[in-house]
């Protein structure tokens, strides 16, 4: 597939955590999508974006210029809208997502809009309460989160912390089938939105 056809998609690690997990759940899907010849994928790391505490006067829902004040807001808004789909990857934190990743998510909008998202979870019953409340925060960012996920249990990540060196266990195994139908299913609403999007723009384009 030409290159410039290719699903460009966004690895999110949505914890900030020195000790995280996240980190790691990252660099397996990354490594899964390799396995494909329709994606260009690229891992943003929250740490990367200190983004401040949402405190603006106004939603984001209504800067449609595109334009915003804060340099580190602007700079996550650029590579946020530079891509066709997202996988977020999270942990749980006391039955919910980090205070972090809803804050990337509500400092902008419309580059969230019409496009997948699926999502990768850690910890406490895989992660499974904190992907049902960003599905619905999803949502509302006018985003399409796929209905498979990947959910990795705590049993898992403690295993994967203690590896020992020269242990040659593959502790992600049980997940890479999985993690090929998550992917397959991803594309496939990425590259449909996608084509809705370039249609939309090509009718509403000036003659």
């Amino acid at each position: 597939m030409a290159n410039n056809d290719k699903l460009k998609i966004k690895i999110i690690i949505g914890s900030i955590r020195k000790s995280r997990f996240g980190d790691k759940a990252a660099q397996f899907i990354f490594e899964e999508t390799k396995k494909r010849d329709d994606m260009n994928v690229e891992i943003i790391d929250l740490m990367d974006y200190p983004l401040p505490l949402f405190n603006e006067p106004i939603s984001p829902s209504r800067i449609t210029t595109g334009k915003y004040d804060n340099p580190v807001v602007q700079k996550w808004a650029d590579k946020i809208g530079e891509a066709d789909g997202y996988i977020i990857v999270t942990p749980e934190y006391n039955h919910g997502y980090p205070a972090a990743l809803k804050n990337a998510l509500d400092h902008v909008y419309y580059p969230w809009n019409k496009k997948a998202v699926g999502f990768v979870a850690y910890g406490s019953v895989g992660g499974a309460r904190s992907v049902e409340q960003l599905r619905e925060v999803t949502i509302e960012l006018q985003m399409a989160p796929i209905r498979t996920g990947i959910h990795i249990p705590f049993q898992v990540m403690m295993e994967i912390f203690n590896k020992k060196e020269g242990d040659k266990i593959d502790h992600f195994l049980a997940f890479r089938q999985q993690a090929g139908d998550f992917l397959s299913q991803l594309a496939w609403w990425t590259r449909a939105l996608k084509n809705a999007r370039e249609a939309e723009k090509s009718k509403n384009a000036p003659l």
